[in-house]
Formats: structure tokens, sequence, C-alpha cells
């Protein structure tokens, strides 16, 4: 008797306890975690990525521009008339990064900010908003006698919607916003807008194959720029993430390759350079 009672006391337990750990196999499943690491580097060749700076970490980068291959050896296959842009990012925090650079366009100051994280089992793209504001540098006042201060001002806005598919591929769309307070073509609105949209495929351990390209949405007909194609490679070490590609752009900022790239990938018209991130 004694054994039947205790027998019927304890399978109450047994049903409970089988219960709490379906329980815990079901919230396993569909737990919601953060994906990390949509991209490796802070822009995927030209168009910034979703990735930021974490909390306290500081960047020093060098991107760096050669000419035109097409210069051939009397510009010594884009040795000669290279550009660089120096640039320094700070996380304020984990979801907001500040930076400063200047390059052969222009001084600029930004921000880049998380908006919504990627997760599993959840919300399935990262979101992240960045806008800028640059002084434009190489207006010249010999050039431009007229020129006023507001008239070398910049203003950049972008939407980055990235989404990691797998561990080797993450994709990633631009809309973006920017308007020149003075524009070469008369033709040409101050006010422009262009969708970026680029990519990244990881081939080896630290190796990744990324490309981007930017339509111009309301360039004018009269303009002799075209849109920036870019293709390269991402090798990182670990302390740096380091950045080669060909590029139909010579120019680092939103405006330079937005709406001002020259070459021409079906005329060998391309520029090779790279990305040197370091993070201290």
């Amino acid at each position: 008797m004694k054994k039947t009672l205790l027998l019927l006391l304890l399978v109450p337990s047994v049903l409970f306890a089988q219960e709490d750990l379906l329980k815990d196999v079901d919230s396993s499943g569909t737990q919601k975690t953060k994906v990390e690491s949509a991209f490796k580097a802070l822009k995927i060749v030209n168009i910034e990525s979703t990735k930021l700076a974490a909390k306290g970490d500081f960047y020093f980068i060098v991107a760096h521009r050669f000419g035109s291959l097409k210069d051939g050896f009397e510009g010594a296959y884009g040795l000669d008339n290279a550009v660089t842009q120096l640039k320094f990012v700070y996380g304020l925090a984990d979801w907001f990064t500040i930076s400063a650079a200047r390059s052969e366009l222009a001084y600029d100051f930004s921000g880049k900010y998380l908006l919504k994280s990627q997760e599993t089992n959840g919300f399935p793209a990262a979101i992240a908003g960045f806008t800028s504001l640059a002084f434009n540098n190489v207006m010249k006042e010999n050039v431009y006698p007229n020129m006023k201060f507001e008239d070398r001002l910049i203003y950049v806005a972008q939407l980055l919607v990235s989404r990691k598919f797998s561990d080797k591929l993450s994709l990633e769309l631009a809309p973006t916003f920017f308007h020149e307070n003075f524009v070469i073509d008369d033709n040409q609105e101050n006010s422009q807008y262009a969708i970026g949209m680029g990519g990244r495929y990881k081939f080896a351990k630290r190796w990744s194959v990324n490309v981007d390209y930017s339509a111009h949405l309301n360039r004018s007909s009269s303009s002799p720029f075209k849109d920036p194609l870019s293709i390269g490679v991402d090798l990182d070490t670990g302390g740096h993430v380091f950045q080669m590609h060909f590029s139909s752009s010579q120019g680092m900022h939103e405006a330079g390759f937005l709406g001002n790239t020259t070459g021409d990938w079906g005329k060998g018209d391309i520029f090779f350079g790279f990305n040197l991130l370091r993070v201290f």
C-alpha cells in the first residue's frame, strides 16, 4: 500500500517535469538572438555598411584611390594622380558612431546610428541611418569669385538596410538623398536621389568578395557623370580589415562617387584602390 501511494505521488511530478522540459525545448527553438557581422568593414566598398563601431572603439582609416588604369604607361598605370581620404571614427555607443574625414572633395563630419538589429527567429534585417555634413574644398575663389560659404556645403542622408542570409552571404540596399548647394551642371537639381545596393560573399575563413553599385535617380540628361560600380575583396586579419578593389569612381565622399563618377568599366577607365582600417 505504501509503495502504491508513493507511486501515485511521483506520477504528477514526472508529468510536470516532462512538461517543463518540453517548454524549454520549444522556447530554445524560437528564442530571438542578434545576428552579428553582416559586414566586417564599415563600408562595403564605397557604400556605408550597417556595421557600426563598438562603444569606445576608435578607428583610423586610410582610403586611397590611384589614377585611372586607362592612363597606361604615361600615368604609371594609375600611380600618378592618386587621391587619399583620412578618416577617424569613434563609437560613442554601440548604436551610435561618429566620424570626421578629409578627402579629395571635402571635409566631412558624419554620424551612423543603428535603428534595428537583425534577429534570428525575429526581425529579418538590420536597419541603420547615416547622415553627413561636408564642406567642399575643391571650389577655388579665383574660379568662383562670387562664391559664399554656404555654396560649399553638401548634405547626405542614407537609410541602410541589410540582411545576412548565411555565414557567407550578406546583401544591402541604401536609399540615398544628397544635396549640393553648388553643382557644375546648370541642368542638375541640387537635391539628388540614388539607390545603392551591395553585397558580401565570404569564400574563405578571412576573405570575402564585395560588390556595390549606385543608381542616380535624377541625374541631368546633359551630365557627363555615370553610376559607380565597385568590385573588391576584404581581408580580415583580426586587428584590422584590408579592402582592395577596382572602381569606376575615384571619389570617396558620397557626393564624389554618387554624383561625380567619371570612370567607365567598358572602356577600361577604372581606378584601383584600398581601404585600410585599424582599430584601437
